[in-house]
């Protein structure tokens, strides 16, 4: 029981003192708040606006460049690009309609897609029935 008491009595302690420390070192604001001076030197802290011409913006890729010491990227015509880069937003069939279809009529690249997601939603049901139990 006293035990209890001393173990009462130093959490009440340190949660006072805790919110004490806290009070003390928290910080206040005016009520006011500062005003900026107009017209003063160095204009403020407004962000500049770009300088980037309109030619440079559709020649170049503006801000593609990782490299240190790099340069921007060109844009280039149509014709240099790879073929497969127009097909990436193109719209994939969902497993749903892939397992409607027949599997010998599927192309490579659909049955190759029917398989992966056919085996990531029986690991996801096993997964689901092994958290269950």
């Amino acid at each position: 029981m006293a035990m209890r008491l001393v173990k009462l009595s130093k959490l009440v302690f340190l949660t006072r003192s805790t919110a004490a420390v806290a009070a003390v070192t928290s910080r206040g604001y005016a009520a006011g708040g500062s005003k900026a001076k107009k017209g003063g030197k160095g204009g403020g802290d407004a962000p500049k606006a770009s300088t980037i011409s309109l030619e440079v913006k559709k020649t170049t890729v503006v801000g593609a460049n990782i490299l240190k010491d790099g340069a921007d990227p060109k844009i280039l015509p149509d014709e240099e690009y790879p073929e497969w880069l127009w097909r990436l937003l193109d719209k994939r069939p969902p497993l749903s309609e892939l397992q409607r279809k027949n599997p010998e009529t599927l192309s490579y690249d659909e049955l190759r897609r029917l398989v992966k997601l056919d085996n990531r939603a029986r690991i996801k049901e096993s997964n689901s029935v092994r958290a269950k139990n």
